[in-house]
């Protein structure tokens, strides 16, 4: 199967099956901070959009265990950028209709979580065919050391994604 072929599949299954509940667990991310000794305390997240795992109840759990959030905000000619964001503060609708935090104070995370529709053992994904969180890891990386997470149910996996120059393989995917 090709990309398009991939997301179309998968979106229509995650439609599906939003009803079910499923939830990550938050403590499984932490067991990774934990083996691989990642003492950063900078997260960056993402506003659920479309059915995606819903990333919030988990930046909410960083947040009361001390670690500063972030939130996109997307820029013109498909780049993004994070900006600091508490649970307290408020978020404005972008143009796609998915809230982004009001702050005007970018940050450059050290832990990513990231949206998915689809990924593979090899721990490649693929979006919704944006490129966003492909350039913006390619940024980041320049200046910094990044651990990137992505996060989506089990039923996302596929044999296989194909892939090309311009896609960034993830560093784990943690699932339901």
């Amino acid at each position: 199967m090709n990309k398009s072929e991939i997301r179309k599949k998968i979106l229509k299954i995650r439609k599906q099956k939003s009803s079910k509940n499923l939830n990550i667990n938050y403590e499984n991310i932490l067991k990774i901070l934990k083996k691989y000794k990642i003492k950063d305390k900078l997260v960056g997240g993402y506003y659920p959009y479309n059915y995606e795992v819903d990333a919030m109840k988990i930046l909410e759990k960083f947040e009361r265990k001390g670690y500063q959030i972030s939130l996109p905000k997307i820029k013109k000619n498909f780049q993004m950028n994070f900006f600091s964001w508490s649970k307290n503060e408020p978020l404005e609708i972008n143009k796609y209709g998915i809230p982004e935090p009001a702050s005007d104070k970018v940050v450059y995370p050290d832990i990513l979580l990231i949206p998915l529709l689809a990924f593979d053992k090899r721990l490649y994904r693929i979006g919704y065919g944006g490129g966003y969180y492909d350039r913006y890891i390619k940024k980041i990386k320049r200046r910094k050391k990044i651990t990137t997470i992505g996060l989506a149910y089990s039923f996302q996996r596929v044999k296989e994604i194909p892939i090309n120059k311009y896609d960034v393989k993830l560093d784990f995917v943690v699932t339901d």
